[in-house]
């Protein structure tokens, strides 16, 4: 695990292993890098914790903890005692941030001394698959 990061990334995993992959390589490639990954393995009976294992054993920043299922609330509890950043980033494992969204993050917490809490945007994509079987259901219904 890092030494005192800025910023910790707890991210919760249960039955993701379709996202993970994705979550942490958008997490990996930040123009911010100074920051830990907190990843939680929730009990999740599928593969996610041997994905998330790559990554920790690739970056000393990422580091993977085990736990038995209690629930998306617990995995973020359990991350925020584990957890040495300055401050606090929730991302959950399916999610996907934009190359700068940490940078954003922590330059808005700067700039606003009395902040306790800073919230981004976030956009929906959908895969082209999915695109194209809801663009068939569409048209059916018109």
């Amino acid at each position: 695990m890092k030494e005192n990061p800025k910023i910790s990334v707890i991210v919760p995993m249960y039955k993701v292993e379709k996202y993970i992959n994705r979550c942490m390589e958008s997490i990996k490639n930040q123009t911010f890098t100074d920051f830990e990954v907190l990843m939680i393995d929730d009990g999740t009976p599928d593969k996610s914790a041997e994905i998330a294992e790559k990554f920790a054993e690739e970056d000393e920043r990422f580091t993977l903890f085990h736990k038995t299922n209690g629930g998306l609330s617990d995995a973020r509890n359990y991350g925020m005692k584990e957890a040495t950043g300055d401050f606090l980033l929730f991302l959950d494992a399916d999610d996907v941030l934009m190359p700068d969204a940490i940078e954003s993050f922590y330059q808005g917490l700067l700039q606003n001394e009395d902040a306790a809490v800073a919230l981004g945007m976030a956009e929906d994509f959908i895969s082209e698959e999915l695109d194209a079987k809801q663009a068939g259901e569409l048209s059916k219904k018109e």
